[in-house]
C-alpha cells in the first residue's frame, strides 16, 4: 500500500517514491540546547517520531539524522543580535559547552519519557565546522556570497527561484515584517552564512575562516550536516510549521545553490502546540515542561496520547481538560490490553475481521500519518467480539509499533508513592468534576480520605498526599 505525505513543496499530498527502494533518509531540525525544551517543541518531535515509525512499519529501513544547533542560532531570524548559546551562558553563569551538553542530555532523556525514537545518528553543529566553510567556499566559487564588515550573506538575488517552498512575494516584502534589513545587504531576504566575531571581544566558540575569525549561521548547519550523512538528495526532511518561511528556505537556497540539485524530495512541518495566549514560546519566560506534566502527576505518555488525537498539520490547544481525557483515555485503554493479556487463552478469530482491521490501520497511518484515525481502528478492534482476546492482543502490540504507548507495558514513567486502588477513586474524581457532578466529588475526595491520603486540587491538576496522624 502506497504511503502519501503532505509535502510543504507542493501543498499537497503526494505518494512517497523514495530515492533508493526500500530505504528512506530522514533529517529533523533538532533543539537548539541553549534551554529546556517545552511540550510545544516535543509535538514536532513527536510527529516525526510518528513519520518514523510509520515508514519502519511499511518495512522501510530509516537513516535518521537529527541536528543538535550548538552555536550560530541568533535571537532573531533577521542575523541580528546575540547567539543564543552566548545568552545562555550569560543567563546561567556557566560555559556554552557546559550548558549544551546539560541541555542536550536533558532533552534526550525527555525523548526518551515520551517514547521517541532516538535517530539513527545527532549531529551537532560544532562538530561539522569544516563541512560549513566548505559549503561556503563552494557558493563562494559559483558567486553567490558577499562579505559585509559583520559577516559572509548568502545573495538570494542569484537564486531564480528563491523562496519557493514558503512562496514568498519577496517584492511585497517590508522591512522588519520578514527581516532586519541592514544597509550593508543587498537584498532583504539575504542571509549570514559566516558571522564575524565582535572586534576586542572572545567569543566562547568561534573558529577561523577564510573570511575571518567567527562563527556559522544557524542555517549553514543543516545543510551540511544534511549531505554529509544523507547525501546530497535525500527522502524527507522535518521541522516546525515556523521553519518554512525563513530557516528551511534558507537551508534549500544554499544547499540547491551549491549542490545544483534537489535538496530534499519531500518537506513536512508540523503544526504548533498553542494555549490560549498563543503558540507555546521560550521567549515568554514560562513554558510547560515534561518535568511540569510529570510534577503534577501525568505519565508523558498521556501528553503523548493527546498528541495522536490531532492530525500533525492542525493546531493543538493545549489545556489541562484535555490533558486529562487523554489520560483517562490511555488509562482506559492500557485497562483493556491488561485483560486481553489475562484472557489470552485460545487463539481463535474471525480472520476477515482481523485483516479488516489490518488493513484499515495501515490504510489510516498511510495516510499523511492520520494517526487519530489509526487509534479509532484500535477501539474498534478491542470492541469487535468475533476476534479473541489472544488475537486482539497480537494485533494491538502490532498497532502500538507505530502509536508508540507502551501499550503491554507497565507504568515506569512516574514514581508514584500512592497505592492504585487510591489513583483509581481519585481518577473518578476528577471524571465526576468535569461531569459537574460534584456531590460524587465530594464523595470520593472523602472516601480517598477516609482511606489515608488527602486530595488538594492545584492549577491544573490535583496533587495527592498521605494523611498525617
Amino acid at each position: 500500500m502506497d504511503i502519501t505525505l503532505f509535502n510543504t513543496l507542493g501543498r499537497e499530498k503526494q505518494i512517497f517514491k523514495p530515492i533508493t527502494q526500500g530505504k528512506a533518509g530522514v533529517y529533523t531540525c533538532g533543539p537548539t540546547v541553549y534551554d529546556y525544551q517545552h511540550i510545544g517543541n516535543f509535538r514536532t518531535f513527536m510527529f516525526e517520531d510518528f513519520l518514523k515509525r510509520v515508514l519502519m512499519y511499511n518495512g522501510y529501513e530509516v537513516k535518521h539524522i537529527m541536528n543538535i544547533t550548538d552555536v550560530g542560532h541568533l535571537v532573531s531570524d533577521g542575523d541580528e543580535g546575540e547567539d543564543k548559546m552566548e545568552k545562555g551562558s550569560q543567563r546561567t553563569g556557566k560555559t556554552v559547552w557546559e550548558i549544551a551538553e546539560y541541555y542536550t542530555k536533558v532533552f534526550m532523556d525527555d525523548a526518551k519519557l515520551l517514547n521517541i525514537l532516538p535517530p539513527e545518528k545527532y549531529t551537532k553543529a560544532t562538530e561539522y565546522i569544516k563541512e560549513q566553510v566548505d559549503m561556503i567556499k563552494c557558493l563562494e566559487d559559483k558567486g553567490f556570497i558577499y562579505v559585509t564588515s559583520d559577516g559572509v550573506y548568502f545573495d538570494t538575488s542569484k537564486l531564480n527561484d528563491y523562496g519557493k517552498l514558503a512562496r514568498l512575494d519577496i517584492e511585497g516584502l517590508e522591512e522588519g515584517t520578514r527581516i532586519q534589513f541592514s544597509t550593508e545587504k543587498k537584498n532583504k531576504t539575504d542571509f549570514a552564512l559566516w558571522k564575524f566575531s565582535p572586534k576586542d571581544t572572545k567569543r566562547q566558540m568561534e573558529w577561523d575562516s577564510p573570511w575571518g575569525k567567527g562563527f556559522p549561521g544557524w542555517h549553514l548547519e543543516c545543510s551540511a550536516m544534511s549531505k554529509a550523512e544523507l547525501g546530497v538528495t535525500f527522502d524527507i526532511h522535518c521541522g516546525g510549521i515556523d521553519h518554512v518561511p525563513v530557516h528551511h528556505t534558507n537551508e534549500i537556497a544554499q544547499s540547491e545553490a551549491c549542490n545544483g540539485l534537489e535538496s530534499a524530495h519531500y518537506w513536512m512541518h508540523g503544526a504548533f502546540l498553542e494555549e490560549e495566549s498563543g503558540k507555546m514560546s521560550k521567549s515568554k519566560g514560562e513554558f510547560l515542561r515534561v518535568k511540569t506534566l510529570v510534577d503534577k502527576g501525568y505519565s508523558p505518555l498521556d501528553y503523548r496520547y493527546m498528541c495522536l488525537i490531532t492530525h500533525y498539520r492542525k493546531r493543538l490547544l493545549f489545556s489541562w481538560d484535555v490533558l486529562d481525557s487523554a489520560k483517562t483515555a490511555r488509562t482506559r485503554l492500557k485497562s483493556r490490553v491488561k485483560s486481553l493479556k489475562d484472557n489470552a487463552t485460545n487463539f481463535t478469530n474471525d480472520t476477515n475481521s482481523v485483516n479488516k482491521y489490518k488493513e484499515k490501520f495501515l490504510a489510516s497511518i498511510n495516510d499523511d500519518l492520520n494517526m487519530s484515525e489509526a487509534l479509532a481502528v484500535v477501539w474498534d478492534t478491542l470492541k469487535d467480539e468475533s476476534i479473541s482476546p489472544a488475537a486482539k492482543l497480537e494485533m494491538i502490540s502490532e498497532f502500538d509499533k507505530v502509536l508508540g504507548l507502551d501499550l503491554g507495558k507497565a507504568e515506569t514513567e512516574i514514581k508514584q508513592d500512592v497505592p492504585a486502588e487510591i489513583m483509581e477513586l481519585v481518577n473518578e474524581r476528577i471524571e465526576a468534576k468535569k461531569a459537574r457532578d460534584f456531590k460524587l466529588a465530594d464523595e470520593l475526595r472523602d472516601k480517598v480520605k477516609s482511606l489515608g491520603y488527602e486530595i488538594v486540587d492545584i492549577k491544573g491538576g490535583v496533587e495527592v498526599k498521605a494523611v498525617k496522624n
